[in-house]
């Protein structure tokens, strides 16, 4: 998906207006303890630059699923003293997104004081992106401003519909992800490599496909490499494989060759006869795969190859490990490639964005999470943009769709 021009806080002055801010506070919690706080961290620049500047910050967010239902569990009352702690000042809370007390909430807030309003999903018209919702939390601000990429794949009443009422602007954190993106897929250094690994052909079809189209490099990792292998004709034991996707896995072959994209799948693999810690292991080369072993990583002569391939790259797009990273010893190709990766990086060789699915924790694990170019906590919201959809949240933002937004 080519960037469509939007807003950014360098044409706002905040001083004085009510701005209604869509964050991602969806953080993981258990009994009311936060276990992450990366994605509050990530808001603090945008809430602060607007506080600081005589804002008045109305914080909109969802939490878990409540499916439109109020969820007690599911409140975002304890977040706002999480995020009072990380912006270094008072949040107040108010017990609902919309309605009497959310407008009373919103009118009585003055320069620089931010409020937080409850999960935006306990309205049955959140999802639905319902008209009337989108209007009422439009009444609350003067301005809306969206630091959610991480929900902008959808087209929901605080992701979307709000757009269509307020001036819109993306917010600090949402301007970094698109640029990031940009740079990765749209306006890339080249040559450009992408690494992509996972569990299934079927899960990532789109994105492999889409990838065929960008990159000049294209690797694939995980468990779906075994379904390229089986494709090919090789026996690869009891690894885990899509025996329906062979076939697509040799259209996606051809069409690599067709786009003149490198290809690179694993030419050894690190094998265990049961998939548990401390399981006696081995390495073959593809060829040599035994019945009763499965694949779980791949292999030395696969990690010296790749590490090879990113010394010639520009910029790299990393989705996904490439083996069974939370049991060792299957990390120990991602972890090696990944440091390598960081290593490059650091020295200014080489361009990395990296998200989606497991990738943030696989490299936390190999201890580079933070010395990536860009690492994206957006999961699903990643992952559509490497597909190459449409993602309503953005189109929200655009600057080239005609809007009627009262004077």
């Amino acid at each position: 998906m080519a960037l469509l021009p939007f807003n950014t806080l360098d044409k706002l002055d905040p001083r004085g207006k009510r701005i209604l801010l869509r964050v991602d506070l969806n953080v993981p919690m258990k009994d009311g303890v936060i276990s992450d706080f990366t994605r509050i961290e990530r808001i603090v620049p945008t809430i602060r630059e607007l506080a600081d500047k005589g804002g008045r910050v109305i914080v909109l967010s969802h939490f878990d699923r409540p499916k439109g239902k109020v969820v007690p569990g599911m409140s975002l009352e304890p977040i706002a003293t999480a995020l009072a702690t990380a912006l270094g000042k008072s949040v107040s809370f108010a017990h609902d997104c919309i309605g009497p007390d959310a407008e009373a909430a919103a009118a009585s807030l003055q320069d620089g004081e931010v409020l937080l309003l409850e999960n935006t999903r306990f309205q049955p018209g959140e999802e639905a992106n319902a008209p009337d919702l989108s209007a009422a939390l439009a009444r609350l601000g003067d301005v809306y401003v969206n630091d959610a990429f991480s929900a902008a794949h959808r087209a929901h009443a605080s992701t979307a519909g709000v757009a269509d009422h307020l001036p819109a602007y993306a917010g600090r954190l949402m301007e970094a992800e698109l640029s990031a993106l940009d740079a990765a897929l749209e306006n890339p250094e080249r040559p450009v490599g992408a690494i992509v690994g996972g569990a299934k052909v079927s899960t990532k079809l789109e994105l492999l496909e889409n990838m065929l189209e960008k990159v000049d490099v294209l690797a694939v990792g995980g468990a779906m490499a075994n379904t390229f292998l089986a494709a090919k004709g090789y026996k690869v034991g009891k690894s885990l494989k899509e025996e329906d996707m062979l076939d697509t896995a040799r259209q996606i072959m051809e069409k690599a060759k067709a786009k003149n994209c490198e290809l690179i799948l694993p030419i050894d693999v690190v094998l265990a006869e049961d998939f548990m810690a401390g399981a006696p292991t081995a390495v073959a080369a593809v060829s040599d795969i035994p019945d009763g072993w499965m694949a779980l990583d791949v292999g030395p002569e696969t990690v010296k190859l790749l590490k090879e391939k990113l010394t010639g790259l520009k910029t790299l797009v990393w989705n996904g490990p490439l083996g069974v990273f939370e049991l060792p010893p299957f990390d120990v190709a991602t972890n090696a490639v990944a440091q390598e990766a960081a290593r490059l990086t650091k020295e200014g060789k080489l361009k990395t964005i990296a998200g989606g699915g497991d990738t943030v924790s696989a490299l936390r694990h190999a201890g580079v999470l933070h010395d990536m170019t860009y690492v994206s906590t957006a999961g699903g919201a990643f992952l559509e943009w490497l597909e190459g959809k449409v993602l309503p949240g953005l189109t929200a933002l655009s600057t080239t769709l005609e809007k009627t937004i009262p004077v």
